[in-house]
């Protein structure tokens, strides 16, 4: 189970029976708003508040790579595009939605929606 708290920090328990280990995988100073697995569980896309997407690897002693960082306008939301998990679409408050390659950050598409984008 992985969750994350107010402060930026990933947390995982592990529960096995009535036993469970906590351990604190990251800490990224932003408030999470946001925590996705890839289809495969591989990858974990975790985006703050303040509109930052990091990639968490568990299996890559959990590496934590900041993927996207905002500069004019918040990333609302982002998930995996399927199948695989080599991509990824983000779409910010303005309405600009972009598919990014996750390997190096590399936007690939853009499209702008011309409206305003809130989450319900």
């Amino acid at each position: 189970l992985y969750f994350s708290s107010q402060e930026g920090i990933l947390v995982f328990y592990h529960i096995k029976d009535l036993q469970y280990e906590m351990k604190i995988c990251t800490d990224i100073l932003q408030p999470i708003s946001t925590l996705i697995f890839s289809p495969d569980y591989t990858v974990l896309l975790l985006v703050t508040d303040q509109g930052t997407i990091y990639t968490y690897r568990p299996a890559h002693s959990g590496e934590v790579v900041k993927l996207l960082d905002a500069c004019s306008t918040s990333f609302l939301a982002a998930d995996f595009l399927t199948p695989g998990n080599k991509y990824c679409v983000s779409v910010t408050i303005s309405g600009e939605v972009q598919v990014w390659f996750l390997e190096d950050g590399t936007c690939l598409s853009k499209l702008n929606l011309d409206i305003e984008v809130h989450v319900t």
